[in-house]
């Protein structure tokens, strides 16, 4: 069986086959001031291609940590650039509160559980800028 992370994006997937408006949706009612900044993005390239990366360097951080995870830092800091803020950032990295409601009773006290232990993982990394090896 894959890791819970994993697993509960393949669950996701099954059901909803792009969960990009999904997010973004609850991203822009919790951070109405980040709507605007994709006012271009017509066509949802930008928004699809973030939430692909930064699933990518999710699964990374989960797993094995070959290196797209060492990413997060990195784009912490170029969104601080642009104006957004590290609480807006870790926001969208927390796909949490989709998934779950996209798996309703399909979601697990292990997917609970290891969520919750990598997303305080993640924002302590966002916290201090350091990676962990």
């Amino acid at each position: 069986m894959s890791h819970p992370i994993r697993r509960s994006f393949e669950l996701a997937t099954e059901r909803c086959a792009d969960i990009t408006a999904l997010v973004y949706d609850r991203l822009f009612r919790a951070h109405p001031e980040t709507e605007p900044m994709f006012a271009r993005d017509t066509g949802g390239h930008i928004k699809g291609s973030m939430l692909a990366f930064a699933i990518d360097a999710i699964l990374d951080f989960a797993g094995e940590r070959n290196g797209t995870f060492r990413m997060i830092v990195c784009e912490v800091q170029s969104h601080e650039a642009y104006g957004t803020s590290r609480e807006v950032f870790f926001a969208f990295s927390g796909s949490l509160p989709t998934l779950r409601e996209l798996l309703g009773a399909a979601w697990s006290a292990e997917f609970d559980e290891t969520w919750r232990m990598l997303l305080d993982e993640i924002e302590d990394v966002l916290a201090h800028d350091t990676v962990p090896t």
